[in-house]
C-alpha cells in the first residue's frame, strides 16, 4: 500500500495564499494579489506615465515611480490594437500571475505600469513562462529584484 508524504516536514499547515517555502522558517509571505495593490485611479496612472522611469524589452514596457506606501501597486495596460477583449484579458491574467509569483522578490514602495505590445501577427497567445520572463527582465532592468 502506498502512502502519500507531506511536501513539508512540519506540523504547521499553510493558510490559503501563504508561501509554502516560508512555512518552515516561521515567516509568512502572501502570494495573493490584493485589491490595494491595483493601481486604478486615472490621475495616479497618468502621473506614473508622465514622471516614471521606463524600461523596455521585446513585447513590453515597464513604467516605475516611487511611492510612499509599504507595498507596490501595479496596472496592466495594452497598446492600441492589441487583439480583442479575450486576448487582452488573457494577457492581463498572465501578467497578474507572473507579478504574483515575483512579488516576494521585489523591492517595495513603487507604482508600476506594465504596457504590453503584441509581439507579432498571430502571437497574441503568450505562455505564462514567456510573460514571466518578460516581467522578470523588466524588474531586473529597473533594479527592483532583491
Amino acid at each position: 500500500m502506498l502512502t502519500r508524504k507531506s511536501p513539508i516536514n512540519c506540523d504547521y499547515a499553510p493558510v490559503k495564499g501563504e508561501c509554502l517555502s516560508t512555512v518552515n522558517s516561521g515567516k509568512t509571505s502572501s502570494f495573493r494579489f490584493k485589491r490595494e495593490e491595483h493601481l486604478k485611479r486615472r490621475d495616479e496612472i497618468r502621473e506614473v506615465f508622465g514622471k516614471g522611469k521606463q524600461y523596455g524589452c521585446k513585447g513590453a514596457k515597464l513604467f516605475v515611480l516611487k511611492n510612499e506606501l509599504p507595498y507596490n501597486r501595479i496596472c496592466f495596460t495594452f497598446s492600441r490594437g492589441f487583439g480583442n477583449a479575450v486576448s487582452r484579458n488573457r494577457s492581463r491574467r498572465l501578467g497578474r500571475e507572473a507579478f504574483r509569483l515575483l512579488k516576494p522578490r521585489l523591492s517595495i514602495g513603487y507604482d508600476l505600469i506594465l504596457l504590453v505590445y503584441p509581439e507579432s501577427e498571430g502571437s497574441l497567445k503568450t505562455a505564462l513562462s514567456d510573460r514571466n520572463g518578460q516581467i522578470e527582465t523588466l524588474f531586473y532592468k529597473a533594479g527592483l529584484l532583491k
